[in-house]
């Protein structure tokens, strides 16, 4: 079970950890005879009169505060200190006060994406980039204030209960989720394998909220399928942009050339998203030079992600393949090769999960993840409010489609074989009937 992907850079999360540990102990290396020599001076300045160590010393050691600060420390360990001296439950224990005090802070920010992990919750997800878990295997996220299913992943419990990109879940376990963050819900919803978890969901068109019983597994997340379909049409599924995508992704396209492949379809479909280091390699693979995407904030913040290497796949006829399920890197891909012509987009408006994370890691394994900037594809649309509107509408027939078949793969290579390339754009195939819940 994930967190809808926030898209961090592997610079950022894979690199930063080896990086910032080999600084801390470089740092601690260089720094010991200077310390040795101030300890007692700063030891003195953080002792209270009984010669123990003042947490608020600590904190404000050293600080000076600005014009615009208008909060007082000090009510904070006012606070601390009566919780420690009066609350009735004395097994309170200081780290728990500590991780939560920072929690608050983050959730106060109204920001669904940025959170502060406690060193478990950052372990899981690290192992959740990895692709190896054991939960339900769906993506979930906040849109319009709801816990929401970004998207199943296949061949999961999820998808196999019937949960699909787009489901809101109202309770976890008859536990509410108004008002839960992401991680509450992911933690409430991730557990051992063979366990069961019951949520409560409301579907478009399903009318009444409904129960679904999902048994959870181990879940190993594929980075990549490759399959030959029709005339010689590679189909490429990306499932998710993990630490193994780019490099199953090279190996099938490796192979395209040397096959013959007359054209490509580049499935998307519920793929909650990944590295954004990976998102940009294979966008280039179709473009030769410009911007893959570029990173902006409201206080002036801003950084263009130009192509990189590859551009092996420029000049073959592609139909990338996305839905409401599609989300962050996904849709950096799509409105990438969108923007620069490089492929017809075909199917549903994407998830709209545009936003950038920086994550950091500290030494007591604990992580924070915190947005600062959103996306914007290279024609300067922003993903995070607008997601990736397709060239050819795609509505999709969960009720009706047989098992197995697959009509909006079905038109991509009809797309592909026909004589007009490009198709017409701005088109709207609609196939679906009323949803019912199952």
């Amino acid at each position: 079970m994930n967190s809808a992907t926030p898209t961090p850079s592997k610079a950022r999360f894979g690199k930063y950890i080896g990086i910032y540990l080999a600084i801390i102990l470089f740092v601690c290396a260089f720094g010991l005879g200077v310390l040795a020599g101030q300890a007692y001076y700063v030891r003195k300045q953080i002792q209270n009169e009984n010669g123990q160590i003042e947490i608020s010393k600590v904190i404000n050691l050293n600080r000076t505060l600005n014009k615009s600060d208008e909060v007082n420390f000090y009510q904070f360990w006012e606070i601390w200190d009566k919780i420690k001296q009066k609350y009735v439950n004395t097994n309170v224990k200081d780290v728990d006060l500590f991780y939560g005090a920072i929690e608050g802070m983050v959730y106060a920010l109204g920001d669904p994406y940025s959170v502060y992990m406690v060193p478990k919750t950052a372990d899981e997800f690290a192992k959740d980039l990895s692709g190896e878990f054991e939960g339900i295997g769906a993506e979930i996220g906040i849109k319009g204030g709801q816990l929401t299913v970004v998207a199943p992943l296949t061949d999961s419990p999820a998808e196999k209960a019937g949960l699909r990109a787009g489901d809101k879940i109202l309770s976890i376990d008859k536990a509410s989720t108004f008002g839960m963050d992401v991680n509450t819900a992911v933690s409430q919803i991730r557990g051992k394998a063979g366990t069961e978890v019951v949520l409560v969901i409301t579907r478009n068109g399903a009318g009444k909220a409904f129960e679904v019983k999902i048994t959870r597994e181990k879940i190993n997340v594929p980075s990549v399928n490759f399959s030959w379909q029709g005339d010689k049409v590679a189909y490429i599924r990306v499932l998710q942009f993990n630490e193994d995508t780019e490099t199953d992704f090279d190996r099938y396209v490796s192979r395209l050339a040397k096959e013959g492949a007359k054209g490509i379809v580049l499935d998307l479909r519920n793929n909650p998203g990944g590295f954004l280091d990976t998102a940009v390699s294979m966008s280039s693979e179709w473009i030769e030079n410009g911007v893959i995407v570029s990173e902006k904030s409201e206080n002036g913040y801003g950084k263009d992600h130009p192509v990189v290497g590859g551009h092996r796949l420029v000049g073959y006829k592609t139909v990338v393949l996305v839905n409401g399920g599609s989300a962050s890197a996904s849709e950096i891909v799509a409105g990438a090769l969108q923007d620069h012509g490089k492929a017809i987009v075909l199917g549903e408006k994407t998830f709209g999960k545009g936003s950038v994370q920086d994550f950091e890691t500290f030494e007591d394994g604990s992580a924070l993840k915190l947005t600062v900037a959103e996306w914007y594809t290279p024609n300067g649309r922003n993903i995070n409010k607008d997601g990736i509107r397709p060239d050819i509408e795609f509505k999709e027939d969960w009720e009706n489609e047989k098992i197995g078949e697959d009509k909006m793969l079905e038109k991509a290579l009809e797309l592909l074989t026909a004589k007009q390339w490009p198709p017409e754009k701005d088109k709207i195939v609609t196939t679906t009937t009323a949803e019912k819940a199952p």
